[in-house]
């Protein structure tokens, strides 16, 4: 993680709650606390660095990214529980610096990176499952919003998941969205041949528009309301138990309605 000091600055207050960039070692391990409950104990993830005995998702890229926090001010950082939500981000300089993006394992990015755009990759999103039906999203969205506009970000790109490894529970989701909500060629990644799932597995006709919304997890359909795309092809993830869709945000293709709500002004404590 690059030292904060070097950045613009991020910090939102709301009652109880802040949400800013990890700043120390006690920060991050309250990141990877948090992604172990949701990815490894409720969704059945795995990895070669997850930490079972103390109870830590990482991986070797962990290092590399910002990560955007939203923390309880009510809870003693020592104890690695704060983090009530997370966001982890990697900008383009960095990725080029690093030399890849963690997409680039499922997916070809060569559209992304020929835009000639400033993009930043969003991964291991996650809130705590007591504060899911909260204001979480709206605070960590917001703080995004922050690190999006402050930056200059033209492009916000990621995998975004389905549960499971079973596509054929996905089927109606998955054709809808590549009928509905495909990438414009010049930004439509592809998932890697070697991987390659294809997601129109349904014929036009026979979706049904509302049981495939509903089938849709809801931070991707929230993605689709801020003028998202996805990529073409699926990625089954079997490490993380999940059929992932890349998604693609244009900033600059949003509808005003949508860059109000996505930049819009969380309460301040």
């Amino acid at each position: 993680m690059i030292e904060e000091a070097t950045q613009p600055q991020l910090q939102r207050r709301a009652p109880g709650f802040d949400v800013r960039l990890a700043r120390c070692d006690d920060d991050i391990l309250g990141a990877q606390r948090l992604r172990y409950a949701v990815f490894v104990e409720e969704m059945g993830a795995g990895g070669d660095m997850v930490d079972h005995l103390n109870r830590f998702e990482r991986d070797e890229l962990d290092p590399f990214f910002d990560h955007l926090l939203l923390i309880d001010r009510t809870r003693d950082p020592a104890t690695h529980e704060h983090v009530i939500g997370v966001y982890r981000l990697l900008p383009c300089d960095r990725a080029r610096a690093l030399g890849r993006f963690y997409c680039d394992s499922e997916y070809d990015l060569a559209p992304l990176r020929q835009s000639g755009r400033k993009l930043v990759e969003l991964g291991r999103s996650c809130v705590h499952r007591d504060h899911r039906r909260g204001a979480a999203m709206l605070h960590l969205w917001n703080g995004l919003a922050d690190y999006v506009l402050s930056r200059g970000i033209q492009i916000m790109f990621g995998v975004a998941s389905f549960p499971g490894i079973d596509v054929t529970q996905h089927a109606m989701a998955l054709s809808y969205l590549s009928v509905a909500h495909r990438a414009p060629p010049a930004l439509r990644v592809r998932a890697l041949p070697q991987h390659f799932q294809p997601m129109d597995l349904i014929p036009p006709e026979a979706i049904d528009r509302q049981a495939a919304l509903a089938a849709i997890p809801p931070l991707i359909r929230a993605y689709l309301r801020l003028g998202g795309f996805v990529g073409e092809g699926a990625f089954v993830d079997r490490a993380f138990n999940t059929t992932d869709v890349c998604l693609i945000m244009d900033t600059s293709a949003m509808s005003e309605k949508h860059l109000d709500f996505y930049a819009r002004k969380a309460p301040r404590a």
